[in-house]
């Protein structure tokens, strides 16, 4: 099986992610979240067949996500806002997004990575 994987390296949860799908013997297509961050048409893609709401894809835990006030933002904001926000810069797209073609993951969590990738 192979996967690709948009990460950002310097990530603690990418990284455990990446040795997970290592060991489970899953090839790596790398993407570099930050230096190439999927497009809007591409994030569009990934949350229709994730199968999560829209909102799930930002990384509330990030600095950018602060700064911009998102958290209030986002209530009010519409899907095509929200594409174009998370499209704008890969450090609001929460991460990993792990996806075969098919099947999404968004985030590491080694109970779902167990379910849908193994």
């Amino acid at each position: 099986m192979s996967v690709t994987f948009y990460w950002y390296p310097k990530c603690g949860t990418c990284r455990n992610a990446k040795k997970w799908l290592t060991q489970n013997e899953i090839e790596v297509n790398e993407i570099h979240i930050v230096e190439n961050p999927p497009s809007r048409d591409e994030l569009h893609e990934l949350y229709k067949k994730s199968g999560l709401e829209l909102k799930k894809f930002f990384n509330t835990s990030g600095m950018k996500y602060r700064e911009l006030g998102l958290k209030d933002k986002l209530k009010t904001a519409t899907e095509e806002e929200m594409l174009e926000l998370l499209a704008s810069d890969g450090m609001l797209i929460k991460r990993p997004i792990t996806t075969d073609g098919t099947k999404v993951t968004v985030g590491f969590n080694e109970k779902n990575f167990e379910e849908t990738w193994k």
